[in-house]
């Protein structure tokens, strides 16, 4: 197995988590439907709701981190990063991940165990109602989505050591991406011709218009 194959290895891994932890937003909102229903119109409003619809969503956000590492889409001050060369980029992504990312993400993933096996040897559930909704699932999503973030975390610092050395960002596992975004990004590249560039721009165009169109009830143009 070459480095590029392991890379892209880890990335299919982060990235089919992103997507199917994705479908807890369905249970989420499930979740919240019922609850309204049964609080506005039964008069029956469920204790721990709150605690419930907090761990959907608590679950879906750390589960998303190592997809959103993967697709480089953590926020960054990027005014002075973007301009960079990319071996200078990988250099100062490499210090940032030895001095910041690994005793980070290693003492989520030692606190987090801690968490949940206390959790798991208690029984411990939710303190709204009596029978409040178990919180050790939970809690083992911790230390479950610190190893998912390091691993993700060691193939990026595999891609600065390679960018170092060659000069340019290996190749990484791409995913569906907003138009407008996959525009910009080619209209900011000096490495797309410039009719590629064009016919980029106008498709964003195109599809933004007509999405107006639509939220003002009108017809489309063919």
């Amino acid at each position: 197995m070459n480095v590029q194959h392991f890379l892209l290895r880890v990335d299919a891994i982060s990235v089919w988590v992103g997507k199917a932890s994705a479908w807890l937003i369905i249970g989420l909102m499930t979740l919240v439907c019922v609850e309204v229903f049964k609080r506005y119109i039964l008069n029956m409003p469920t204790a721990w709701i709150f605690d419930a619809s907090n761990m959907f969503y608590g679950t879906l956000f750390m589960l998303a981190g190592a997809y959103a590492l993967a697709q480089n889409a953590h926020v960054r001050g990027d005014f002075l990063y973007s301009s960079l060369r990319p071996r200078t980029q990988a250099m100062l992504d490499l210090l940032l991940y030895i001095l910041f990312f690994l005793p980070g993400v290693a003492a989520l993933i030692y606190a987090g165990y801690d968490y949940a096996a206390l959790s798991w040897r208690i029984g411990e559930h939710s303190t709204v109602t009596a029978e409040g909704p178990p919180i050790y699932y939970f809690k083992t999503v911790i230390p479950i989505a610190g190893v998912l973030v390091m691993l993700q975390g060691l193939a990026e610092i595999v891609r600065c050591v390679l960018c170092i050395r060659t000069g340019e960002w290996p190749e990484r596992q791409r995913d569906v991406e907003e138009i407008d975004v996959v525009a910009e990004q080619l209209a900011h590249s000096e490495y797309v011709d410039e009719e590629a560039r064009e016919a980029a721009i106008e498709r964003a165009q195109n599809i933004e218009k007509a999405a107006r169109q639509r939220g003002m009830g009108g017809e489309i143009e063919p």
